[in-house]
């Protein structure tokens, strides 16, 4: 199942004081509501909720990552100490173009001339009635992109399958932060989506994500211990 839609978008509910805790309580109620252990896919700082969801003991079997926006290293600019602070004062000033324009520049290190594109575009009307949650998103990245290597001890619980995957046509600091995640242990498996960058296309994904999943299903019916299971050895990493 993909992740839900994190608090105050799509038709997901908010609260006046935004706590990660309480996005892990809606996974938790949705799994609930399925009837766990499920198998999860997150993207972006999906991923990270995901991933910590897991740690903070969510009823998950296996997990799917694309491009979790770490950086752990100096290919971009690391994220101002004060990020979310500064978001949220320009959040509570209303001020929603300024708020995705920070977000844009300074949280995904986009130039100023692909802001000024964007501008003219459908979709940032849609992104500027987020813009309320865009707080949210540093919340829940916290000390991820410092420019530092992760902290070895912040998933330490993750014991399940995790596949994490990035675009080869992606930025530098995501497949960097993906290739760290992935070296933190033999349950995770590094895989790289040839021609692929942050706005994935479904139909790259699909098959990967099949194959992953699928893969631990059968490792689990058979009882055997599952490693890095699920990838085609003959698909290019």
């Amino acid at each position: 199942m993909p992740a839900p839609a994190p608090r105050g978008r799509g038709d997901s509910g908010d609260h006046p004081v935004y706590d990660v805790q309480r996005e892990v309580d809606d996974l938790d109620a949705v799994i609930e509501r399925v009837g766990g252990p499920v198998l999860l896919f997150g993207m972006s700082s999906g991923a990270v909720l995901a991933l910590e969801a897991v740690a903070r003991g969510s009823a998950v079997s296996a997990l799917a990552l694309y491009e979790p926006p770490f950086v752990v290293d100096a290919t971009r600019p690391p994220l101002p100490v004060d990020y979310v602070d500064r978001m949220k004062a320009v959040v509570a000033r209303g001020d929603a173009t300024q708020a995705l324009s920070y977000f844009l520049s300074v949280g995904l290190s986009m130039p100023d001339e692909g802001i000024a594109g964007m501008r003219n575009t459908p979709v940032w009307a849609a992104w500027e009635a987020a813009a309320p949650t865009l707080p949210y998103d540093g919340q829940v990245m916290a000390d991820t992109m410092s420019g530092r290597p992760l902290p070895p001890d912040r998933w330490r619980p993750v014991n399940i399958p995790v596949l994490v995957g990035h675009g080869s046509a992606g930025e530098t600091y995501m497949a960097n932060g993906a290739k760290e995640l992935a070296s933190h242990g033999d349950n995770y498996t590094l895989y790289t989506l040839p021609g692929q960058d942050h706005d994935v296309v479904p139909h790259a994904l699909a098959p990967v994500l099949t194959a992953f999943f699928t893969g631990v299903q059968r490792d689990v019916r058979s009882g055997s211990v599952v490693v890095r299971p699920g990838i085609d050895p003959r698909v290019p990493r």
